[in-house]
């Protein structure tokens, strides 16, 4: 049966990538509806290529732009409004949520109350609000995929395995940009630096996470939230060539691990082919021209953004909501050049210091404590 997909975040590097496997098998996907925020020109050429029902940009004037030079027949709608109305259109059966940040939360809460099978990209709404999402999840009899390359290799090597025989979660990180520098080093780095990263082709915000290693302390807690597994039994290990894209130990000391190349179409047609798969085509992985791959234990002193994860992981409730929110600020700023790279950790540290978590919050708690860590992350002065 044809899946027809709702698409949250379209222009982006998720986005343009689950659109590159719609184009390569149009029996299988049809495009119903699309969220596309700022940028108007791509937002155009996906629409006209793809016929949605439905598109959503970030503001009134953009749609009012977008409006003119489409088909009558298709819908244009714009801001928060325009996202839940996509992740919850009728026609759509599975809604990938390709957003950036913690905006993603409510259209994925809206999705799961329209009944839609997810496919998630954006970690921060299992960050946010791990617990809504699965009560909800579990209300509505709604499936989450992960598309997280971490996310969705230890999702494949659990399959058909037993949680009670699960030893440890092992996620791998390349780390980032700078994982040939010492701390001392990276006092003066700068935004084009650390948007270089060296094997994969991400946006702006998922690059720096990468190199400050708060996407492996986001990716920690997500893996909780996924796999209903303790933070004891979640660890990391450096891999620089991003082959093995994560592992699971078992009680018996056997580990599986899935190994590619890192390409995000791979797991993304994973997650919308599931149980199913089709062939790929991204490029075969030739392990006679591997070579060696090398793996070292990750140091917290080296990356504290991953212990931060830890320690909000483990407290809890609005916990590692102020830890998402003010990193989504700190790396904003560092890339408007407000802050040096280094002080996107203290932001982070200040705010999550400040805070005092709130255990078991509803949406609208979640939400505050979103805001306060927001604006309190602004307002750091060294």
């Amino acid at each position: 049966m044809t899946k027809k997909l709702a698409i949250l975040g379209s222009t982006g590097s998720i986005g343009r990538q689950t659109l590159d496997i719609v184009a390569h098998h149009p029996q299988h996907f049809q495009v119903v509806a699309l969220a596309a925020g700022q940028n108007i020109d791509m937002a155009r050429q996906q629409a006209l290529h793809f016929h949605p029902q439905i598109v959503s940009v970030a503001t009134k004037e953009l749609a009012e732009q977008l409006r003119s030079d489409l088909p009558a027949s298709i819908k244009i709608t714009y801001g928060s409004e325009g996202l839940l109305d996509v992740a919850s259109h009728f026609e759509a059966n599975y809604v990938v949520n390709a957003l950036v940040g913690s905006m993603g939360l409510e259209p994925t809460l809206a999705a799961i109350g329209a009944g839609k099978t997810i496919g998630l990209a954006n970690k921060e709404t299992l960050i946010s609000a791990g617990h809504l999402v699965n009560e909800s999840l579990k209300k509505h009899g709604v499936k989450l995929l992960p598309i997280d390359s971490e996310h969705s290799a230890l999702f494949q090597c659990l399959n058909g395995e037993q949680h009670k025989e699960v030893s440890r979660l092992i996620l791998t990180a390349s780390g980032g940009s700078f994982r040939h520098l010492e701390r001392d080093q990276l006092q003066n780095v700068t935004v084009e630096q650390a948007l270089n990263h060296p094997n994969w082709s991400m946006g702006a915000k998922i690059t720096i996470d990468s190199a400050t290693m708060v996407n492996k302390g986001l990716e920690i807690i997500e893996a909780h939230w996924l796999f209903s597994m303790p933070y004891e039994q979640i660890e990391v290990v450096i891999h620089p060539e991003s082959i093995v894209h994560s592992l699971v130990e078992f009680v018996d000391r056997s580990i599986i691990a899935q190994i590619g190349h890192h390409d995000m179409r791979i797991p993304i047609q994973y997650a919308l082919t599931w149980p199913d798969r089709i062939e790929s085509h991204c490029e075969r992985l030739e392990l006679a021209k591997l070579g060696a791959l090398h793996f070292r234990e990750l140091d917290m002193k080296r990356y504290p953004c991953v212990q931060y994860a830890y320690e909000c992981g483990k407290l809890g409730g609005s916990a590692p909501t102020v830890f998402n929110a003010a990193n989504e600020v700190a790396v904003s700023r560092f890339l408007a050049g407000e802050i040096r790279f280094l002080q996107i950790e203290d932001i982070i540290y200040d705010t999550i210091s400040q805070h005092q978590a709130v255990h078991n919050p509803d949406l609208q708690e979640i939400l505050h404590w979103d805001a306060w860590a927001r604006l309190t992350a602004q307002q750091y002065t060294a």
